[in-house]
């Protein structure tokens, strides 16, 4: 069983503004949302009919550029599928580079944007890629 405390520590290692142990309880507790998880990272999906969502993907600082981003969305990916999903979405912030590279390795697309979508840290506001993958073809 996934710990919501232990997501939520190791989501506020990886993130700016880190989501809570209730979030990440109330999440786990939806209809198909997992967690695929290793010491030092983990991925939170959400399955609903043939479709996944990436709800984030958090790797401690250090423990990243060692191959466990790529894994744990690898895992997912193959947890997602054999959930029922054909297709993965995800949201990345536009000016996020490392995790943009890290999902085109992976083989995700762009098939949209959502302007304005995420807050950056001077206070304006920075456009979402949305990505897809295939699962049925990887």
């Amino acid at each position: 069983m996934t710990a919501p405390a232990r997501l939520a520590s190791l989501h506020a290692q990886a993130f700016a503004a880190p989501w809570s142990e209730v979030e990440f309880a109330d999440l786990l507790d939806q209809p198909g949302v997992f967690a695929v998880e290793e010491a030092d990272g983990f991925i939170l999906i959400r399955v609903v009919l043939d479709e996944a969502e990436i709800l984030t993907l958090a790797v401690r600082p250090s423990a990243r550029r060692a191959g466990l981003g790529g894994r744990l969305v690898g895992q997912g990916a193959i947890a997602a599928a054999q959930a029922g999903a054909v297709r993965l979405f995800l949201e990345v912030a536009e000016d996020n580079v490392a995790a943009r590279a890290l999902y085109e390795r992976a083989g995700f697309g762009q098939i949209g944007r959502r302007k304005a979508y995420y807050a950056a840290p001077d206070g304006g506001r920075t456009d979402a890629l949305v990505l897809a993958l295939d699962l049925a073809a990887s």
